[in-house]
């Protein structure tokens, strides 16, 4: 029997007397992992969009980093990341040369789901590595930018540099990747989205370094609010499961 077959069957078992001879069941994760995005009505997300950056900013104050965006709403012919760099000066001095050293770490690259590393081999540094999911209503999608960047083809590479280092957004492995080369070597970050995998993995080699990774996932759902009728059924349902001790 399908899982959809089972859900429902436990869900109506639930909400039916003790004494009709029912009893909800404990569906297993295995069951669970099957269910993603299935509890969504069609035409309910009006708008789907990622937000991927990374910066580096150095002891001297200088900044280096990118910013990539994906934006889907009904309106969208075909999904599309825009690309902007981001490059600022400091105080004008040379940070010192990073003299730390970090081996290992191949196999961070290997790992599945979400990962994400921080590895540092010198002081007074600062990383943060942070993956949000956000989900709000709204009446209608948010507005897309008029000029959102420059757009990332399939295959390309997309590049910047200035007195930090280096920056580089990459189309490869069905996915973006975005990386920075620090110099005077600080360091190196790396962010990947593809596949279903996210990575962020950062190495500190030298001082007082700031390094921030973002990826966010914007989901914008329409604001209808379930009609009285179908609000009764779900109450009946869950004054069944607490009848039931559940």
């Amino acid at each position: 029997m399908k899982t959809s077959y089972w859900l429902a069957a436990a869900c109506l078992a639930a909400a039916l007397p003790a004494h009709a001879g029912f009893k909800p069941i404990e569906i297993q994760d295995q069951e669970l992992s099957q269910l993603r995005g299935r509890y969504v009505m069609p035409g309910r997300i009006i708008s789907f969009g990622i937000v991927m950056s990374s910066t580096w900013r150095n002891g001297s104050g200088d900044l280096i980093g990118a910013t990539s965006t994906l934006q889907v709403q009904q309106a969208t012919v075909t999904p599309q990341f825009y690309v902007t760099t981001i490059n600022q000066t400091g105080n004008g001095t040379i940070p010192s040369l990073g003299t730390g050293n970090v081996i290992g770490g191949a196999g961070l690259a290997a790992n599945q789901g979400v990962t994400q590393s921080v590895r540092a081999a010198g002081d007074g540094n600062t990383a943060y590595n942070n993956v949000s999911i956000n989900v709000s209503e709204a009446n209608q999608a948010p507005v897309i930018l008029s000029n959102p960047g420059q757009a990332l083809l399939s295959g390309q590479t997309i590049t910047g540099s200035g007195p930090a280092g280096s920056v580089s957004v990459s189309a490869v492995n069905g996915g973006v990747q975005m990386a920075i080369l620090a110099n005077s070597n600080q360091g190196n970050t790396l962010q990947q989205v593809a596949q279903g995998n996210v990575l962020q993995n950062t190495r500190l080699l030298g001082n007082n370094n700031l390094v921030n990774n973002l990826t966010q996932l914007n989901v914008v759902l329409q604001n209808n609010g379930p009609s009285t009728g179908a609000l009764d059924c779900n109450l009946t349902t869950l004054n069944g499961l607490r009848n039931m001790k559940f």
